[in-house]
């Protein structure tokens, strides 16, 4: 059993900041890659960071130079700093996990977590 539990959502004004995280626990035996992606009303769920364990690093266009993804492997644990936020990037965001579990290795997604942002 695996289990990701995400936190740090909420409502914020547009050029406000949040900070995401997301804890991965369970039947682990290694994380390959961990990211972020979000889905607004209507919309279809996007691609928005993304972070190897060798630590390189992905983001779409649309947060480039205003979210930054990390990870603390000895936490098992991502995190996404978002900065400088609009009301585009209101949606939920979903934590994905690319890890080992006891019978192979497959993909993880979290709850997810509303992030709203006010004009």
């Amino acid at each position: 059993q695996v289990q990701l539990v995400e936190s740090g959502g909420g409502l914020v004004q547009a050029g406000g900041s949040l900070r995401l995280s997301c804890a991965a626990s369970g039947s682990i035996f290694g994380i390959v890659t961990m990211g972020w992606y979000r889905q607004a009303p209507g919309k279809q769920r996007e691609l928005v960071a993304t972070i190897t364990s060798d630590g390189s690093k992905n983001y779409a266009d649309a947060v480039k130079g205003r979210f930054t993804i990390s990870r603390d492997n000895a936490k098992n644990t991502v995190y996404l700093q978002m900065n400088s936020l609009k009301p585009e990037d209101t949606g939920v965001y979903y934590c994905n996990v690319n890890l080992r579990d006891l019978i192979t290795q497959r993909y993880y997604w979290g709850q997810g977590t509303q992030v709203t942002v006010s004009s």
